[in-house]
C-alpha cells in the first residue's frame, strides 16, 4: 500500500513545524521552536519558491524544497532543504511516497536538476536517496560531490 502524499498549503505551517522541530530535536540541533518555523513556513509557502510534500493522514513526514533560477538551464534547480519521517514511521513506504511526489512536482515544475544534502556519517540517507535515483557524484567525470557551508550568522 503507497502512503497519502499531498502537496502543503499554508494552512499546513504549524504542522510542518512540528515535523521540523522533532527533526531538529531528535538529532540534537538547534532549533527556532514551532511558531518561529510555523510563522515563516506560512509566508514562503505562500511564494513560489518554496513548497513542501506531506506524508500520511495525519501527516508523519514531510520534504521541504526551495527553488532557484541557475544559469546552466531553463529551469530551476531544487533543492531538498528537510525531509523528515517520524521514526514510529520508517521503513513502511511513507518517505519513498514522500520522494517521489516531490520529484513529481519538480517535473511538472520544469525543475532541470534536484540536490540534497546528506551529513558523511548519514548512510541509511544515502543508501535511500541512491534507491530513489539519486548520486553523490558527478555524472559527467564520476568524481564524488561536497557541499561546502559557511553560516554567516553574528555569532559566525
Amino acid at each position: 500500500m503507497t502512503a497519502a502524499t499531498r502537496r502543503a498549503t499554508p494552512h499546513d505551517a504549524a504542522r510542518l513545524a512540528e515535523l521540523l522541530h522533532d527533526f531538529n530535536t531528535e538529532f540534537d540541533t538547534e532549533t527556532p521552536g514551532v511558531e518561529v518555523l510555523a510563522e515563516r513556513l506560512r509566508t514562503l509557502l505562500g511564494g513560489t519558491s518554496t513548497f513542501a510534500v506531506l506524508g500520511g493522514d495525519p501527516a508523519v513526514g514531510l520534504a521541504l524544497v526551495t527553488l532557484r533560477p541557475n544559469v546552466w538551464s531553463d529551469g530551476p534547480v531544487a533543492l531538498l532543504d528537510e525531509m523528515y519521517v517520524e521514526p514510529s514511521q520508517r521503513g513502511g513506504g511513507v518517505g519513498s511516497a514522500i520522494l517521489r511526489h516531490m520529484v513529481e512536482i519538480c517535473r511538472d515544475l520544469g525543475v532541470a536538476a534536484i540536490e540534497i544534502n546528506v551529513d558523511e556519517s548519514d548512510g541509511d540517507a544515502m543508501r535511500f536517496y541512491e534507491r530513489h535515483g539519486f548520486s553523490g557524484v558527478d555524472p559527467d567525470t564520476g568524481e564524488r560531490a561536497f557541499y561546502f557551508y559557511r553560516a554567516l550568522g553574528p555569532d559566525a
